[in-house]
C-alpha cells in the first residue's frame, strides 16, 4: 500500500455506512463461497473472535475476511455477480482500478442493484507463504500459525491476533471483546499475545491483564 491516496473517492457519513452495512453477510454465507479457494483466506476482527469462542456475543455491524495481497484476484473471481470497492481513510472508490487498489488494503463487496455492502477484504502483506504484519514488518509468521478453524471448516484469525490488531484503537467493542476472549486463552496464547504487543504496543494496558 502506498502513502498517496488517488483522486476523488465518496465519503459516506456514519448513518449512510451503517444503512449499506445492515445486510453483511456471515461467515458462513462467505465460507459457503470461497470453498476450495487455494489462497490462505480467513474471517478477521470481531467475528473471528466469536467463531473461536463458538457462538456470537454480540452484534457485528460488518463481516471482514483476510487473504494474503496476490490473492485478492481468486477471492474476487468468486463474485461475478457483486462489485468490489476499494476503501481508505474514510473513502471509497467504486470499482478496483489499479491505482486505488495499490494505495490501499480493504476492499468492500458491493450488490449493484442494491448499493449493500456485504464484506470487507483486507489485502494482507506477505512474502509467499509468510503472512507480514501490517502494523509492524518484523513480525512475520506462517499462514499456519496465524488461521485456525472451527469445527466445520471456517477459517479464522487467531483471537491472538485479532486482539493485537484491536489494541491499537482500544474502542469500547475492542475492550469488550478482550475481556470477553481473556478467560478463554490459556497461559500460551497470553504469553504470545503478551509477547507481541510489547514489541508492537509497549507499555499498552492489556499486559498487566496478561500477566494477572
Amino acid at each position: 500500500m502506498t502513502e498517496s491516496l488517488p483522486p476523488g473517492g465518496a465519503v459516506l457519513d456514519a448513518d449512510e455506512l451503517d444503512a449499506r452495512w445492515a445486510d453483511a453477510w456471515r461467515p458462513e454465507q462467505v465460507a459457503e463461497r470461497l470453498g476450495g479457494v487455494v489462497a490462505p483466506w480467513c474471517i478477521a476482527a470481531g467475528w473471528a473472535l466469536d467463531l473461536f469462542r463458538g457462538g456470537q456475543s454480540r452484534p457485528h455491524g460488518d463481516l471482514e475476511i483476510a487473504v494474503p495481497a496476490a490473492g485478492f484476484s481468486e477471492i474476487r473471481d468468486r463474485f461475478p455477480e457483486y462489485v468490489f470497492d476499494a476503501v481508505g481513510s474514510g473513502r471509497v472508490w467504486a470499482g478496483t482500478g489499479a491505482e486505488a487498489l495499490a494505495a490501499t488494503h480493504q476492499t468492500w463487496l458491493r450488490d449493484p442493484a442494491s448499493g449493500q455492502f456485504l464484506f470487507d477484504v483486507f489485502r494482507e502483506p506477505h512474502e509467499g507463504g509468510t503472512w507480514i504484519c501490517r502494523r509492524d514488518e518484523g513480525l512475520r509468521l506462517s499462514y499456519d500459525a496465524v488461521i485456525e478453524r472451527t469445527a466445520d471448516g471456517i477459517p479464522y484469525l487467531t483471537p491472538e491476533l485479532v486482539l493485537l490488531f484491536k489494541a491499537k484503537a482500544a474502542r469500547p467493542k475492542d475492550q469488550a471483546d478482550f475481556d470477553g476472549v481473556l478467560p478463554l486463552l490459556g497461559s500460551a496464547r497470553r504469553g504470545v499475545l503478551g509477547g507481541w504487543l510489547e514489541y508492537v504496543h509497549p507499555g499498552h494496558p492489556w499486559l498487566a491483564k496478561l500477566a494477572g
